[in-house]
């Protein structure tokens, strides 16, 4: 009698765990279902002109600009559809930054931090950047962290570090005046993680823009009203990088 009851204690223990698993599975899927997608001005980027080839590839999207030296792995935002960002990666593209635009699982970057790693083994570039908005930007910066011997920077949009960069490493911040979910004390206290030299780290606020705006998905729940479009604020973030890019690789040349 005895061991029945064990057996039976075991079968309810064993049936509790499989509805706590099911539970959790439907929850998560629920989860990741409701995402930002792409609005309807992201498609016409989608196809490559005479400056920029978009190509989809197995890791996410490829878009080769006219640079033969600079790329950059960028790391979309939680729950968004990464080909939102294709309008302003095209322009960095545009502007000698090619850049591997990648795909994560779920669409959480915290479930894909080491993708930097297989993604450069299949370009060969001599200067590697990596970035990313928002949850992507603060895995991008994880990765960096572990790996600063592999890049010459790191582009943040509306994130922060969490980890101490190499100091060899340049550091370009850049978010919105208007930004409502950019956790602004976590900012502040992500410069102690910035690269030691002085001049390595480059803090931006672009007037009028806001968190969602870097991609182009429509408002963000919990965002700040923009003052500018989304293409202003792209431009503005691609003329913010590519200044300190080429002053770090004028510098670096000049010595």
């Amino acid at each position: 009698m005895q061991k029945n009851h064990k057996g039976y204690i075991v079968k309810k223990a064993i049936i509790a765990a499989a509805v706590v698993f099911a539970v959790l599975a439907v929850s998560f899927g629920v989860y990741v279902s409701d995402y930002y997608r792409a609005d309807e001005s992201v498609k016409a980027f989608l196809v490559s002109d005479e400056k920029v080839r978009v190509e989809e590839t197995d890791y996410g999207w490829f878009l080769d600009g006219p640079s033969e030296e600079n790329a950059m792995v960028f790391y979309p935002g939680g729950k968004v559809d990464e080909k939102a960002y294709i309008p302003l990666l095209h322009r960095f593209a545009e502007e000698g930054m090619d850049v591997c635009l990648v795909k994560m699982p779920f669409r959480l970057a915290v479930l894909g931090i080491n993708k930097a790693t297989d993604v450069m083994v299949r370009h060969d570039y001599e200067n590697w950047y990596i970035g990313g908005h928002s949850l992507g930007g603060a895995m991008s910066a994880v990765w960096a962290a572990d790996h600063g011997d592999k890049l010459q920077g790191i582009v943040l949009l509306a994130a922060y570090a969490t980890k101490k960069l190499d100091d060899d490493l340049v550091e370009i911040v850049l978010y919105g005046s208007e930004d409502g979910v950019l956790n602004k004390d976590k900012t502040e206290e992500g410069r102690q993680f910035a690269p030691g030299p002085e001049g390595h780290y480059l803090e931006s606020v672009i007037e009028g823009g806001n968190h969602a705006q870097f991609g182009s998905y429509g408002r963000q729940k919990g965002d700040g009203e923009a003052r500018i479009t989304d293409t202003e604020q792209q431009e503005e973030t691609v003329r913010l990088v590519m200044e300190a890019v080429r002053s770090q690789q004028i510098g670096e040349s000049g010595n």
